[in-house]
């Protein structure tokens, strides 16, 4: 039961592209971890060289304006805080939920980051994945230009083979009278 304390599907809808990187939001991540975002984020800021910039920023308002249109789960800013929160929310890439793990000193925490950096990698793979397949699209449809071209010359040689030529008048056989000896 350990494995499953948090279900991987739960936390895939839990991360977002933000500033091009896979984060979570504190509130998620708070939830997670059944504290008060504001008990995680107390203890983040008691840690807070744990947490460079590439580990977890805070977002403006333009990115949560943006997080809220693209997601109806959204509706208030970083969820329950209020369109006009007094804090904005924190943005924590998978180096940051790591880190979190050593802050938050109870075994639910070590289960959820495990849960949570799996949920990275498997995103992570999925990209990869689909990287590749572009990759043997792109390749196909290369191919298929160059078979297009081809196939277009068949047709055309076909089409050159199987037209009638343009029929030639056929010279007369036979015996042509000069019109000069009808005359008496």
């Amino acid at each position: 039961m350990r494995n499953r304390l948090v279900p991987e599907e739960l936390i895939e809808h839990k991360i977002f592209m933000i500033r091009r990187q896979k984060v979570m939001l504190d509130e998620h991540l708070a939830k997670l971890y059944k504290v008060p975002t504001k008990r995680l984020n107390e203890q983040v800021k008691r840690n807070i060289r744990r947490f460079p910039k590439d580990f977890m920023f805070q977002l403006n308002r333009q990115e949560i304006e943006s997080l809220r249109s693209q997601f109806a789960t959204l509706k208030n800013a970083a969820s329950g805080r209020g369109k006009h929160a007094k804090y904005l929310p924190y943005a924590f890439t998978e180096q940051g939920v790591a880190m979190l793990s050593g802050i938050l000193n109870s075994n639910r925490a070590i289960d959820v980051n495990v849960a949570i950096v799996r949920a990275f990698v498997k995103l992570r793979q999925i990209l990869y994945m689909n990287k590749e397949l572009a990759y043997k699209l792109a390749e196909l449809e290369r191919n298929i230009e160059k078979h297009d071209a081809k196939i277009q010359a068949i047709f055309e040689a076909i089409r050159q083979l199987t037209s009638l030529p343009k029929p030639r008048p056929k010279p007369q056989i036979g015996f042509k009278p000069d019109p000069a000896w009808n005359k008496p």
